[in-house]
């Protein structure tokens, strides 16, 4: 496999861990909180993240790689979302939509990171261009929800 193929495969293991990370802290957030409007929201993206990880499976394949299983050193890189359990088991909802922006800011780095990767080419940037504009607009979405909070 080229040393170009392999640092793809790579890049696209991170987003993997980075998209399953958000899919469990979306989880989190929805089972810990009890504004039902937000339930469902979060609940919306982590399905998003389902279908991003899928997404970004498939690529991976299609290279010749291996999926990244949300184990080993990937999986353990970007546990931001992680610490979204011991941050919300509380309720409250500042706390959760505050750790939901860090969540999704360390996201946009990393999807942005791969945007510029120029081992990334073809059909995959496409895939991940839609997956950054659907973060986003996630990151929008909760930001103007946490201003609305403290206003």
């Amino acid at each position: 496999m080229p040393d170009i193929n392999q640092k793809a495969i790579e890049r696209l293991n991170h987003l993997i861990a980075i998209a399953n990370d958000g899919k469990y802290g979306y989880e989190n957030a929805a089972q810990d909180i009890n504004d039902v409007t937000l339930q469902q929201m979060f609940r919306q993206y982590s399905l998003e993240r389902v279908r991003y990880v899928e997404e970004l499976k498939r690529e991976v394949s299609k290279s010749g790689g291996s999926p990244d299983k949300g184990g080993g050193p990937l999986g353990a890189l970007h546990r931001t979302w992680m610490d979204i359990k011991s941050t919300i088991t509380s309720g409250d909802r500042e706390a959760i939509l505050k750790t939901c922006i860090t969540g999704e800011e360390a996201a946009i780095k990393a999807y942005t990171e791969a945007m510029e990767d120029e081992n990334i080419t073809g059909n995959t940037k496409p895939i991940i261009s839609h997956q950054l504009s659907g973060i986003q607009f996630a990151l929008n979405s909760i930001r103007s929800l946490a201003a609305t909070a403290t206003a």
